[in-house]
């Protein structure tokens, strides 16, 4: 059995004082068709996704951000899994 696990980073806010909570659970063993769940901020967006919207999704996202320009530093770290 595969346990869920758990990616998170945190994104600073416009204001600089604060930050938003970004976390990634991905459980293999879900009995649904929905093993990837996405929660952005204090539960106030959250989504389900099957492996393919997860893959789709992380495709367009990866192309629209980076015509953005230079990804910020907070982001240059390794975001390793955690069990919770």
């Amino acid at each position: 059995m595969t346990a869920p696990a758990f990616y998170r980073l945190r994104a600073p806010n416009a204001d600089g004082a604060s930050s938003t909570a970004v976390s990634v659970r991905v459980d293999p063993e879900r009995p649904d068709p929905y093993p990837v769940y996405l929660a952005v901020g204090g539960g106030r967006r959250r989504m389900h996704l099957t492996p393919d919207e997860a893959w789709a999704l992380w495709r367009c996202l990866s192309e629209a951000v980076a015509s953005l320009g230079e990804p910020p530093e907070h982001i240059r770290t390794r975001v390793a899994p955690a069990r919770r």
